[in-house]
């Protein structure tokens, strides 16, 4: 799977990192996105989704639903087949943009969906 990470993080204790690493880990292609990061877990950090050059099956949020909002026709754009919604970046006006677009929303965890404990990363 091709998996967009929006918010991924160099700090090891944020959850846009430990999704960096749990996907990487089982072997996904991860392409974390962060405008403030060149490499995180010794992948190339993308500045934004658009700066992509690939098709995406999923894309994971961890930023604020102020900051998703004004990134969701980006979202829309990449064609990911589907979005996770993680604790805390919950909207409703977001799922309902990204739903009409035919884009399956997932408001779970997705380190949790690919069967690792965030715990343990």
């Amino acid at each position: 799977m091709k998996i967009a990470i929006l918010g991924a993080s160099a700090n090891r204790d944020k959850f846009g990192n430990k999704a960096v690493r749990a996907y990487k880990e089982q072997g996904h292609d991860v392409f974390p996105v962060n405008p403030k990061e060149e490499m995180i877990e010794g992948l190339s950090c993308y500045s934004s989704l658009s700066a992509i050059d690939s098709d995406l099956d999923a894309v994971s949020l961890y930023l604020p639903p102020a900051i998703t909002l004004k990134l969701v026709d980006h979202i829309i754009s990449k064609k990911p087949q589907k979005v996770y919604i993680n604790p805390g970046t919950e909207d409703d006006m977001l799922e309902k943009q990204l739903k009409d677009a035919g884009i399956e929303v997932l408001r779970q965890c997705s380190i949790v969906a690919i069967g690792v404990n965030p715990s343990d990363l």
